[in-house]
């Protein structure tokens, strides 16, 4: 292991032994003598034969040559102490290797590098993060670590596969706009208390991509582990939405589009004060919101009552499996056009 973990230093030394060997040719011919035992030992290793001793005794005998001196007791103990260090220089390096590459395989499959906390990766796309219940011993933490490899693995292949709209949509539904017969499905997913979804949204609507595709809009409100929601009144809106589209309203668009690119009369964004409002205070603005758009006070009462139904759970509960088990989604927004499935904000 002394010599692996040689290996691995001088692999980092390197770096600065290149700079130096500009000025002193003599550094850089000392040190390429020593890495070239170095790489030979490792090599060695890797074709499981045994390594030779006398690199790993030159290692530790430069180690070790003063403190003999001094302290010739200590020889003993700080031998042991360097094979020790060694095999944790090696755990390390591979430990480390190994979950680079997990991460990297991450962001190319789902766009984030940490699978079951999509929002602490700083590499990938911005989202907000479907996440999973931290584990609480040891084992639960053993088995998700694996079990994301295996989440890695299985959805591979989404990234070679033609995405088609379509196939994840769930009725009722709306668009963001009108529905034209010559433009291209595309499938817009978001939560109303999602941050980033706010700027993916005005980000399409800014540059024009409601008018090139017919964009459903997929309200698809995230559930903590414990069964509550990530954004307050998030649940709420979304109940709304769905219920306007089972009525067969053209209220749903309206309500997103206010809620996601105007302000009230204090200039507080509308996300922002359903985020800050309870239930109570929230509802009696959804329904102001009703009747500044059309809908009389029977349709109002309708539309609440409809929210609250069995039948907009069902809806609920429906595009939570088609997010989360068919797109496989770890955040959101996730929108699907021309093919493809895009993880994030749009820009």
């Amino acid at each position: 292991m002394v010599c692996i973990a040689a290996f691995i230093i001088l692999c980092l030394v390197g770096i600065f032994v290149a700079f130096l060997s500009i000025f002193r040719r003599d550094i850089g011919r000392k040190y390429w003598a020593v890495f070239k035992k170095a790489w030979g030992c490792v090599g060695k290793k890797i074709r499981l034969q045994k390594c030779e001793t006398n690199f790993k005794d030159d290692v530790k005998n430069t180690l070790l040559s003063k403190i003999v001196l001094k302290h010739p007791k200590w020889v003993k103990p700080l031998g042991a102490a360097i094979e020790v260090g060694a095999v944790l220089i090696v755990v390390i390096t591979v430990w480390s290797l190994v979950e680079s590459i997990k991460a990297l395989l991450a962001i190319w499959v789902f766009g984030t590098c940490n699978v079951s906390q999509p929002e602490s990766c700083a590499l990938g796309a911005e989202v907000c993060g479907i996440e999973a219940a931290e584990p609480k011993n040891p084992l639960e933490w053993t088995g998700r670590w694996f079990s994301e490899w295996g989440e890695i693995f299985v959805n591979i292949p989404d990234r070679f596969r033609s995405w088609n709209a379509e196939e994840y949509l769930v009725e009722p539904y709306s668009f963001a706009t009108t529905y034209q017969d010559d433009r291209p499905l595309a499938l817009d997913i978001f939560d109303p208390g999602c941050t980033v979804c706010m700027q993916s949204y005005r980000n399409q609507k800014d540059s024009g991509f409601f008018e090139q595709y017919n964009t459903v809009l997929m309200v698809y409100p995230i559930k903590l582990p414990d069964g509550s929601y990530k954004f307050a009144n998030s649940d709420l809106i979304a109940r709304y939405i769905y219920a306007t589209d089972l009525l067969k309203t053209d209220y749903a668009p309206k309500i997103i589009n206010r809620l996601f690119t105007e302000s009230n009369s204090e200039g507080i964004n509308y996300q922002s004060v359903f985020l800050n409002s309870d239930h109570a205070t929230a509802e009696k603005l959804l329904q102001t919101w009703l009747a500044e758009f059309g809908a009389s006070k029977k349709q109002i009462d309708q539309l609440s009552q409809t929210a609250t139904s069995d039948e907009v759970s069902d809806i609920m509960t429906k595009i939570q499996t088609t997010v989360e088990n068919k797109i496989h989604a770890k955040g959101i927004p996730t929108l699907i056009y021309d093919g493809k499935k895009h993880n994030g904000l749009y820009r």
